[in-house]
């Protein structure tokens, strides 16, 4: 059987991840952690049972599967990348019950778990899969020496179950965060046991490979499938290249580009995702995406940075967490979306076309189902994580420019720290001020956004003329104790095309939409946490003039939440007309009419858009009069 093959490693990822703590938020990053931590993700054991002291994951005999484990996948970064000392506390109960309930055959977690179906299922391993992810990061920024001994031990057990117990469902589609765990592991004990196990999950795994190879899936899907399951294709996008390490087979490199490419040719939205509310559901701007599949697609993004090197998936990265991560949780972290819509312009309980419940789009505590509400926590920390990463010779990458200190080693195991100080993506400008002891010579990779052609970098006031490979300048040169890089990243507004004739506004990794004035109400009141529907106070059946100028106009200040209407921190101004003949159906906007017609009376006016992201209520894909 498969345990009888020869294995001779894994393919050397072309980046590294830098340990959990490595890289600390600072500027508005930093307070939207802050945020978070005030908000959902530093109180929601305290509101929601769910993932209260009754959490099977904590010894109680309530919910036993993923909502425990999503949940401290969010909040383990989150405490220890603000070093919050109350936040760490509350991680420490989880991951000590954890360690505690491993058995003598090498097995752990609730033993009498019940899976999404509310079905007694000992030999389901999703939960499992994330608990692990969550222990990697642990061990990386706490250095506790029991991870690597309880990961060995499980995966020596799981070796054993897997002959009779294979993936099957959520675990089969999602073997690869599985093998992310295990080549994590493989790289610290160069055991090849590990190997082999890595080789039967990818046997077990749905064939994502070959499904983004040939995608078949270019209609809207409405029938249960795990492989159009919007979430599972999220994570499904990592998997031929974490196959990759295993096989060093160049199609499986090849598969994800050919995966991005369909899914956003048959279901891409303006966001930067592709639609899924529940399954695959087409280009429509009033279909939604779920919030899961968001901070899962950023999660892959991450990946495939780290793994292939190509700043295409920094790009996506970038887009989809300006963009779709802040616009579907309300300002204050007290609330989101299961699902978002590009063109949404009211948000109730009403039925819409699509496979999830009247709620979905409602802003609550767990609107249409509680996934969401516990795995939404991972987004801004994985991504803060991953704004740097460790090259293979020494070095260091930029994969986004948002404001943070880093720590890490480079050539010679010297220490370095890098201050980047941004107002990035809001601004052009990026300085960022190179800490050594001593001298070191050693590459700096600085990405180039595929949106911007005439990047200008300097060296202490010294203009810089680079090679630009796989979306990475590279600047390698002897570094001296306190050198400073300038980076000047010039955004201009590109306007993309959609369907029917419609198009969406961009400049630099933003979107920007027409905010509608929202009126919340509340539907449903608790002690924290409320639901509520949003309702448009101002008109949103706007036509953009064709060839019509977009000036740029900034805030003198980055406000403490930028991702809101009133404090976005810039704006464009454009001209538009109302239109007549753009109507409402299903209770969502309609799609953007292929003939625009405006009200015989209706002057041209001058309009504002902001970013996406600051806006709750908002039209995003316009019709072009003509």
């Amino acid at each position: 059987m498969l345990s009888h093959t020869t294995y001779q490693g894994l393919k050397e990822t072309v980046f590294q991840s830098l340990p959990l703590g490595s890289i600390k938020p600072s500027g508005w990053l930093r307070n939207q952690l802050e945020i978070q931590a005030n908000g959902f993700s530093g109180h929601l054991d305290e509101q929601w049972d769910d993932v209260g002291q009754n959490n099977g994951w904590l010894g109680g005999d309530g919910d036993s599967w993923e909502r425990g484990p999503y949940y401290l996948d969010g909040l383990l970064p989150l405490a220890y990348l603000l070093e919050d000392k109350r936040l760490i506390e509350k991680v420490k109960p989880w991951i000590e019950w954890t360690f505690s309930s491993q058995k003598e055959d090498g097995s752990f977690g609730p033993t009498y778990l019940k899976n999404a179906n509310n079905v007694m299922d000992n030999y389901d391993w999703w939960q499992d899969f994330i608990m692990l992810k969550v222990l990697t990061q642990y061990e990386e920024v706490t250095k506790d020496e029991r991870v690597i001994p309880f990961m060995v031990k499980y995966f020596s057990y799981l070796k054993m179950a897997l002959v009779d117990h294979p993936l099957k469902e959520w675990h089969e589609a999602r073997g690869a965060d599985l093998l992310l765990s295990i080549h994590w592991l493989y790289e610290r004990t160069g055991d090849s046991e590990l190997l082999q196990l890595a080789q039967m999950v990818q046997a077990q795994t749905i064939d994502w490979n070959h499904i983004f190879a040939n995608f078949p899936y270019w209609r809207k899907q409405t029938e249960w499938n795990h492989r159009t399951h919007v979430v599972n294709v999220a994570m499904g996008i990592k998997t031929p290249a974490v196959f990759y390490r295993q096989t060093g087979d160049e199609s499986d490199k090849d598969a994800v580009y050919k995966g991005i490419q369909s899914l956003m040719t048959y279901h891409g939205q303006a966001h930067g995702m592709f639609s899924g509310d529940e399954w695959l559901s087409g280009t429509h701007p009033s279909q939604g995406v779920e919030l899961c599949a968001v901070v899962e697609y950023m999660f892959s993004m991450e990946n495939l940075t780290r793994i292939l090197g190509d700043g295409v998936f920094a790009d996506i990265l970038e887009k989809v967490a300006f963009n779709a991560l802040p616009a579907t949780i309300s300002p204050e972290w007290d609330s989101h979306q299961y699902d978002q819509q590009v063109n949404q312009v009211i948000c109730n309980l009403a039925k819409r076309p699509w496979s999830n419940g009247p709620d979905a789009n409602m802003f609550g505590l767990e609107p249409n189902f509680g996934c969401c509400t516990a795995n939404m926590h991972q987004g801004w920390p994985k991504f803060t994580s991953s704004l740097w990463m460790a090259t293979q010779d020494s070095g260091l990458a930029a994969v986004s420019y948002a404001p943070c200190t880093v720590q890490a080693k480079v050539a010679d195991g010297k220490d370095i720290e890098l201050g980047v100080k941004s107002d990035y993506p809001f601004r052009e400008l990026v300085t960022i001020n190179v800490s050594l002891k001593e001298k070191a010579t050693f590459p700096l990779l600085l990405r180039v956004p595929g949106w911007c052609s005439d990047i200008k970098i300097k060296v202490n006031g010294q203009v810089q003329y680079v090679h630009v490979e796989n979306g990475y300048a590279r600047l390698e040169r002897e570094w001296n104790p306190s050198d400073q890089i300038e980076i000047k990243l010039p955004m201009q507004v590109q306007l993309e095309e959609r369907n029917n004739y419609a198009i969406s506004v961009n400049r630099g990794p933003l979107v920007y939409v027409l905010p509608i004035e929202e009126n919340w109400v509340r539907v449903h009141e608790r002690e924290r946490f409320h639901d509520w529907e949003l309702y448009p106070t101002s008109a949103w059946r706007y036509a953009l003039i064709q060839n019509a100028q977009f000036d740029v106009e900034e805030m003198e200040e980055i406000h403490y939440q930028p991702f809101k209407t009133e404090h976005a921190p810039i704006r464009l101004r454009t001209k538009g007309r109302l239109l007549a003949n753009w109507m409402m159906k299903h209770n969502s906007a309609a799609a953007p009419p292929k003939d625009p017609k405006p009200y015989e009376n209706a002057t041209i006016e001058t309009m504002e858009l902001v970013p996406y992201g600051c806006a709750r209520l908002r039209i995003g894909e316009f019709p072009v009069l003509r």
